[in-house]
């Protein structure tokens, strides 16, 4: 009888502009002692979030083959972990995979092991370091125009994972139950071969030694353990100041007509800048490249001195044919696509438009290359009400549905702390103090 080797594969995927210089990042795992099975990343050139989070796919299945290349069709199982809700639920098979750079990928992941070896998990991307690390390393290598290596030096960093349903408990039994599980997975690993390109899968010798150092802990913040982990990347997210469309709640996106700020709106922004002034401690300010943005931003920028750089990852939904009209209009309208978008984060606005999903792609995007080049420093982000929502979800790490739970009003203040560690700190939310 054949032996079952089961295994878990987490990778990541990561585009800083999306679409912008990508890479990806995969690790294979024996969900017994922990250990570091393989390792995979790359640096893909110019790609988007999805495409990058696909590729990093193929690559952990394809490091997870590698290590027994010689085993029966199904003695392989593989429990896939990432923080990308969109491959995960494409690759089971609950969502449609309708866009065409994403299909080939998805069949060519699904050619790898048998459907039935493979399984898929969301997890949160806090639980998901270790990967969106080696996404990172592939992607810093790729602008020094090298290619990535493991390395000691990195493989000393690795964090212990969260543990997971799938992990089996807290071993109890005798110490030496622990000890022959760790001698089988090391007689397994010299027995390996690793058929992975040099310098993107790690082979299972050098596997094996990083196996044998010790790991440094996850530091925490919070009401637990605070080491000092240095000054965070602060985002001061602004929403822009009124238009005329927003005292009628009218859906404006990007889809539709780019409206100005209203007079009210002009008057928020100035109130807005007075009050950053005031305070002195912003050193940054980018904007989304929608004009009730940018002027918002420019009324800032004046008062402090600064230049407005434009992030386009930050711009609002795409309403599709929603694009100004009420919500009741679009109730009469549009009611069925109205109450799908309202319960699921992956249906679109009718017309074309951008679900939940897909703008929490290039926002996630968006915030990873400023955290990036922002470490340490205070930036006010000056975006609209779909992205605020999402930052602030995702540092909460609350389902897509929160975010209809939230009040953001406009001209309104709400602070995210973002830490080396990668935690996130949720300090304001819709604060209008400053508007008197």
């Amino acid at each position: 009888m054949t032996a079952v080797r089961r295994l878990v594969m987490e990778a990541d995927g990561g585009s800083r502009g999306n679409p912008g210089p990508a890479g990806y990042g995969a690790v294979v795992i024996d969900p017994v002692t922990g250990e570091t099975l393989a390792e995979a990343a790359e640096y893909i050139g110019v790609a988007t979030n999805n495409v990058a989070e696909y590729r990093g796919l193929i690559a952990g299945l394809e490091a997870a083959k590698a290590l027994f290349p010689d085993a029966p069709d199904g003695s392989v199982q593989v429990a896939v972990r990432m923080d990308s809700k969109l491959v995960v639920e494409q690759m089971s098979g609950r969502w449609k995979i309708k866009h065409p750079d994403m299909k080939p990928l998805a069949a060519r992941a699904a050619k790898i092991l048998p459907a039935a070896s493979v399984t898929y998990e969301w997890i949160p991307r806090a639980q998901n370091k270790h990967a969106d690390r080696l996404a990172n390393e592939a992607m810093d290598a790729g602008g020094r125009g090298e290619r990535w290596e493991p390395s000691s030096s990195t493989a000393d960093l690795d964090t212990p994972r969260t543990r997971g349903p799938l992990d089996p408990p807290e071993a109890s039994g005798p110490p030496g139950d622990a000890a022959a599980g760790a001698a089988k997975a090391r007689a397994a690993l010299a027995g390996a071969r690793a058929q992975a390109p040099a310098g993107t899968a790690r082979t299972p010798a050098a596997t094996a030694r990083t196996a044998a150092r010790p790991t440094r802990a996850t530091p925490q913040v919070g009401w637990g353990v605070a080491p000092d982990l240095g000054e965070p990347a602060t985002f001061v997210l602004l929403r822009h100041g009124e238009t005329a469309l927003t005292p009628e709640k009218r859906f404006s996106g990007s889809g539709g007509t780019d409206p100005e700020l209203s007079a009210t709106g002009r008057d928020q922004a100035a109130r807005a800048a007075e009050h950053f002034a005031a305070r002195g401690t912003v050193q940054e300010i980018v904007s989304s490249p929608l004009r009730r943005c940018r002027e918002t931003a420019a009324a800032v920028a004046a008062r402090l001195g600064l230049e407005v750089r434009v992030e386009d990852g930050l711009r609002e939904t795409d309403f599709g044919a929603w694009e100004g009209l009420t919500f009741a209009e679009v109730r009469e309208r549009h009611g069925e696509d109205l109450a799908t978008w309202l319960s699921s984060p992956e249906a679109a606005p009718t017309g074309g438009g951008e679900s939940f999903i897909e703008v929490a792609d290039r926002v996630a995007a968006a915030r990873d290359g400023l955290i990036a080049r922002h470490a340490g420093r205070t930036v006010l982000v000056v975006t609209h009400v779909t992205p605020i929502k999402t930052l602030i979800r995702l540092a909460l790490e609350a389902p897509p549905q929160s975010m209809f739970r939230m009040e953001l009003s406009a001209a309104s203040i709400s602070t995210v702390a973002y830490y080396g560690d990668g935690n996130a700190s949720v300090r304001l939310l819709n604060d209008t103090s400053h508007l008197g």
